[in-house]
């Protein structure tokens, strides 16, 4: 659960009355958790990312025991116009962050119906004593040009660019994803859709489960997961109790609204790759990918993907969104359209403002040393 300290209130009494000055309040205390879960959700129509959303908070719970945390807002004619979930461990240097960004390491937001619910926002991160960490978030968010002008003579900000994210514009062309790609891919494709029938009879589906299908179907997805690289990498769902919690809770209250699609790719039955996915915002957003090693030869994770790409243009969804990070790997093999995103940084004239700026200074200039010579 999220304990809000302060909110912006910019009520006003009337239309025609002029707008009360943007001041700081207690959201938590001025409303219910089931008002402010129904206002959250109001707002996500708005939401850049699926990360922005009452579903995505509320899972982090498992992620963040003991953290202290706080729930940036603005209210207009008490309707929430604006939200910024941030959290800070219980540590005096700590830095506020977005909620769940360095767990999940996923891009976000302020979740915002008009662009200048964000100087509000802006003006109540200036006042904080501890500096502020916005990883990954758009690079055109509203808080960008609104912190610039809050932070003035109380502090430095920092903007940097941030590792940005893939996505695929998706047009009807896209109905055949092959056809999308040079003749060398196009054989690839084949060569490994051959492979794989070699093994046995090849089926895909993408499924929408009911809630009581859900944990069989999940558990069925991570355990193709932890047959892969993953599980060494420690990077799997299944080999973090927390993080699993946090999926299973994300993606349960995504498939009760609807919204969750799982795919499976099969071979005489058997899963052997998995795509777990949003829809949200007319859009596919994949949060998970994984195949089984014992089936590599037939690259049974890129079969999927071909298929799911096909699928999305075939549902007349706007885009393929790969979430995560621009590696090489995706980069030269499926797209090098990017949604751009930044890391915002804010070091107030404070104490830990002004350690947190050396801290960052430091580390700032060891990477541009060069390396001594053996």
């Amino acid at each position: 659960m999220y304990h809000a300290r302060f909110d912006i209130d910019a009520d006003a009494d009337a239309p025609s009355a002029p707008a009360a000055p943007a001041r700081a309040v207690d959201l938590a205390a001025s409303e219910t958790p089931e008002r402010l879960a129904a206002e959250w959700r109001r707002l996500e129509v708005h939401g850049a990312w699926p990360t922005q959303s009452h579903a995505f908070a509320a899972a982090l719970e498992p992620l963040l025991a003991g953290a202290h945390r706080h729930v940036l807002g603005v209210r207009r004619n008490r309707a929430v116009t604006a939200i910024l979930p941030l959290c800070r461990e219980d540590r005096f240097l700590a830095r506020w962050r977005l909620a769940g960004s360095s767990e999940l390491f996923e891009p976000s937001d302020l979740l915002c119906a008009r662009a200048d619910d964000a100087g509000p926002v802006a003006a109540a991160i200036a006042a904080l004593r501890h500096p502020v960490s916005l990883d990954r978030i758009s690079a055109d968010s509203p808080l960008v040009p609104a912190l610039r002008r809050a932070i003035g003579q109380r502090g430095w900000l920092s903007v940097r660019p941030a590792m940005p994210c893939p996505m695929i514009a998706l047009d009807s062309g896209w109905r055949d994803p092959e056809s999308r790609f040079s003749a060398r891919r196009r054989s690839d494709f084949r060569r490994a859709a051959r492979r794989a029938e070699a093994m046995g009879r090849v089926t895909y589906e993408t499924l929408a489960p009911a809630a009581h299908a859900f944990d069989a179907l999940f558990d069925e997805a991570i355990a193709v997961e932890l047959n892969s690289w993953k599980r060494d990498a420690g990077s799997a769902i299944a080999v973090d109790a927390r993080r699993e919690t946090f999926f299973r809770r994300f993606f349960r209250s995504a498939a009760t609204d609807g919204n969750f699609r799982l795919s499976f790719l099969r071979i005489d039955g058997e899963a052997v790759a998995m795509q777990m996915a949003l829809l949200w915002s007319g859009r596919y957003w994949l949060f998970k990918i994984g195949h089984d090693e014992r089936f590599g030869k037939c690259s049974p994770g890129t079969l999927l993907m071909l298929h799911m790409l096909g699928w999305a243009a075939e549902q007349g969804l706007e885009s393929f969104e790969l979430l995560g990070e621009a590696e090489p790997w995706i980069t030269r093999f499926w797209t090098e359209e990017q949604r751009g995103c930044v890391h915002l940084r804010t070091y107030p004239y404070t104490l830990p403002g002004l350690i947190a700026l050396a801290a960052d200074a430091l580390v700032w200039l060891r990477r541009r040393l060069p390396a001594p010579r053996r």
